[in-house]
């Protein structure tokens, strides 16, 4: 078991302290308190991401709406030319 670069050792020897500083009364509470910090931590961390992630997508989109115009742009020049040289 190895949780953040601490083993089980370190982690039993964490417990016991905690133990002995706050009591068995107290314990209880710090650790659903603990347990929610980590929960909204997460929750932030994924909405985070989740952000960073449509930017991308929003970005890549635009470039690719870009290169279709781009494209079609190119393509109407090049028939323009086409029926201008067939004219003559």
């Amino acid at each position: 078991m190895n949780i953040f670069g601490v083993g089980l050792p370190e982690v039993t020897v964490i417990l016991i302290l905690a133990l002995l500083i706050f009591g068995p009364k107290k314990l209880p509470e710090l650790g659903k308190q603990l347990g929610k910090t980590l929960k909204s931590l997460k929750k932030a961390s994924n909405e985070f991401q989740n952000e960073i992630d449509q930017v991308m997508n929003e970005e890549d989109k635009d470039e690719s709406l870009k290169s279709i115009e781009s494209n079609q742009t190119n393509e109407m020049n090049q028939e323009k030319i086409d029926s201008e040289n067939s004219k003559k």
